[in-house]
């Protein structure tokens, strides 16, 4: 497995990795949604990690259903308990999972930018058949940078469909030193935005973070 996985990205564990997770917390175990959720083959998410993490395990996380009480669940495991990752959905593929009032803004969205992806409610719901989804959850997007001159035009372009959303538009516009909240980048050249990366937050102009879309 790769030494650092980016954040969003979804990972499967291995059964005999997540039980001894699941030992080492026993307040978690004795919940039969966590300690069956390798089993039934659901992800785990990549996180940032904090100061409490273990040097050298992989920081995970585990957003439980509304139904669950939408706690959030931090483990961390060995990069040999993970035996599949793959980036966060495509937006093209979680839209059967979103309300029908969604669908107009979400076709904008993809003709907007095809590569776009999800995290958050949406996503899970998409991906474990669980209902995550709620009368006021956002859509939470990543949306990936190709080129300087996209990133110059595509955060107006969102703000633009955000006005019409029946829904909150979330999420980051995302390049190779990480990614930016979409709203940050509607500001001028100069102004500082928060670059969000595997291993922590830096701070930068808009324009720098711009130019270091260029291919």
């Amino acid at each position: 497995m790769p030494e650092a996985l980016e954040r969003h990205t979804m990972v499967k564990v291995s059964a005999a990795g997540w039980a001894a997770a699941m030992s080492q917390r026993p307040e978690l175990a004795g919940e039969p949604i966590i300690e069956g959720w390798a089993r039934a083959g659901r992800p785990l998410v990549v996180r940032r990690p904090t100061c409490s993490d273990t040097a050298g395990l992989v920081p995970l996380g585990l957003p439980l259903p509304p139904s669950h009480g939408k706690r959030r669940i931090a483990v961390s495991l060995a990069a040999a308990d993970i035996v599949v990752s793959a980036p966060p959905p495509l937006l093209a593929d979680a839209a059967a999972a979103a309300p029908a009032a969604w669908r107009v803004t979400i076709e904008e969205l993809l003709r907007l930018l095809p590569e776009t992806r999800t995290y958050g409610s949406l996503a899970w719901q998409h991906l474990t058949g669980l209902t995550y989804l709620a009368d006021g959850s956002d859509l939470d997007l990543l949306w990936p940078l190709s080129s300087a001159d996209q990133a110059r035009t595509l955060p107006s372009a969102v703000a633009e469909i955000a006005k019409r959303a029946p829904m909150r538009l979330d999420g980051e516009i995302t390049a190779r030193a990480g990614g930016v909240q979409w709203r940050e980048l509607t500001g001028k050249d100069e102004g500082e935005v928060l670059v969000k990366g595997p291993t922590g937050v830096l701070t930068t102009t808009r324009a720098a973070f711009v130019a270091g879309c260029a291919p």
